[in-house]
């Protein structure tokens, strides 16, 4: 379930950005965010996999 939008949170992202900044620039500091929020709930829940894991699931040598 993604996180409930926090206002303030959301106007720190658009203060950070440089004057001439994008739409895209914006939707991709928004995209960075949410995946690390994803992430982070992800660990906090134990829904880890191991570098290791990963490697052997797609055949990658180690």
């Amino acid at each position: 379930m993604p996180s409930p939008l926090r206002k303030d949170e959301a106007h720190k992202l658009i203060d950070k950005l440089p004057a001439d900044a994008t739409w895209d620039d914006l939707m991709e500091q928004i995209y960075v965010r949410q995946a690390i929020e994803n992430g982070l709930r992800d660990s906090e829940q134990g829904k880890l996999q191991s570098v290791q894991e990963i490697r052997q699931k797609y055949g990658l040598p180690e």
